[in-house]
């Protein structure tokens, strides 16, 4: 008998096998595939790997800006894509070693709750039960393939995050069918490697849920590169590498060598024995509460599986939150100051209300928005380069209730912000703060000066 058995090894359940372990617990770890989940091996880490060789070349090839010339900048995708592979094998690697030192007992195999018991939660793997006293369900998503006539009948032409990851060969043209984070990042990826990009997106503005005015800029960023875009456009129909759309009461086509499919993701939730024990469902995902607890005693939930916050960082910490709980630690998640980040170049990221979001709820709030260009650092290192911070705060109190930054590196910056927001800190707090200098991380506090 375990006391807390995990099902999906993935950035909630590797991450909660860690932390339950470390902390006495008796931990059983199923995963059928490999530990890390999609997001280390079909997702987070391989695709900011490729990100970083595609920021390198165009740094190489604008390097005459900052003084260095570089004759006929070259790339090997081939070796682009066997570091990817290197880097996620050393990861798992890492992971598989960490559960080994922390001595929970992994499972390679997928696991399927057979049913309650007075003693806890019995589960079938490869022809065996197991038993713990409590269980974590972590089986994450996977990508969402809409019904359009022909997309699934196109064969390896139509590829979703997971084939466009194994490619052996640059594709000559990709059309994307989605605006969103998985879609832009793509098509930044590809479009620096001259690979002719087309992205289709059925609403307003690529990035929905994030800044708008900071979507669009960056989306005339990547129009530079040669991305074309096409808004409030919806596919109607794929027949091999063309895919055909309505736009403006227009319907139009473009080919592409590859189509990605990157409309969104679903939960796993079959398959896996919910029914077997009366696990409640909401809007297609494990309904749970602040505690991460199903409607099932000693049942839990976390990451992509509850279909709220699909975030690697946001499934980690509600795996947190679900050991804690188990442990002694009062605990429940929130989610007003959850980073979100788009690792194009430039990169985009945002934590809590944005100006819409705020209307939306009624709050009363004040703006300050300054270029990027007013952080010292930020101008000696991009050159010609652009961007904006947005600082949304109360209009009564001056507590922070958002950040929103596009410009290198603001995924290395977002957590201050993400601080500042959890904590409930005040313009007067902050700007008691010091920030080093120089750092591109001081357009924080100077926006904090423009209020």
């Amino acid at each position: 008998m375990h006391d807390l058995a995990i099902i999906g090894g993935g950035p909630a359940g590797y991450v909660a096998a860690e932390r339950a372990a470390a902390k006495g617990l008796k931990v059983l770890l199923f995963e059928q595939k490999d530990l890390g989940g999609v997001c280390l091996n079909e997702g987070c880490i391989p695709t900011k790997t490729l990100l970083y060789s595609a920021k390198l070349y165009d740094n190489a090839k604008g390097g005459e800006k900052y003084g260095i010339s570089a004759q006929e900048v070259t790339f090997d995708f081939g070796k682009m894509m066997s570091r990817k592979a290197k880097v996620v094998r050393k990861l798992v690697g890492g992971i598989a070693a960490k559960m080994k030192g922390h001595k929970v007992e992994t499972i390679n195999a997928r696991a399927v709750i057979q049913r309650r018991s007075a003693s806890g939660v019995e589960m079938e793997a490869d022809g065996q039960v197991y038993a713990a006293k409590d269980v974590l369900i972590c089986t994450g998503s996977e990508a969402v393939v809409p019904p359009i006539p022909g997309l699934r009948e196109a064969g390896e032409v139509v590829v979703t995050n997971r084939e466009i990851l194994a490619l052996k060969d640059l594709p000559e043209s990709l059309v994307v069918i989605g605006g969103g984070v998985i879609g832009t990042e793509f098509a930044s990826f590809f479009s620096s490697l001259g690979t002719r990009v087309t992205v289709i997106e059925m609403l307003p503005e690529i990035l929905t849920g994030m800044d708008p005015e900071m979507s669009a800029m960056l989306r005339k960023v990547l129009e530079k590169k040669g991305v074309d875009f096409h808004l409030k456009a919806r596919v109607t129909a794929v027949n091999g590498g063309e895919v055909q759309f309505e736009q403006d009461g227009k319907t139009q086509s473009v080919s592409g060598s590859k189509v990605l499919v990157s409309v969104g993701r679903r939960p796993n939730v079959s398959g896996i024995g919910l029914e077997n024990i009366g696990v409640e469902l909401f809007k297609g995902g494990i309904k749970v509460d602040a505690r991460m607890r199903t409607n099932i005693p000693n049942v839990y939930a976390a990451g992509d599986v509850t279909g709220f916050s699909l975030l690697a960082h946001t499934a980690s910490r509600e795996g947190e939150v679900v050991v804690n709980n188990l442990t002694g630690r009062k605990d429940r998640m929130r989610y007003h100051a959850i980073p979100a980040v788009v690792y194009t170049n430039p990169e985009f990221s945002g934590v809590g209300l944005t100006e819409e979001a705020a209307k939306a709820k009624g709050i009363d709030y004040k703006l300050a928005s300054l270029p990027m260009a007013y952080a010292g650092r930020f101008v000696a290192e991009n050159e010609g380069g652009s961007g904006l911070c947005k600082v949304l705060v109360g209009a009564t109190h001056n507590e922070v209730l958002g950040v929103h930054m596009l410009g290198n590196p603001s995924s290395e910056m977002i957590y201050g912000a993400a601080m500042a927001i959890e904590q409930e800190m005040t313009l007067k707090e902050l700007e008691e703060v010091v920030f080093p200098h120089p750092t591109v991380s001081e357009i924080f506090k100077e926006n904090l000066f423009a209020f």
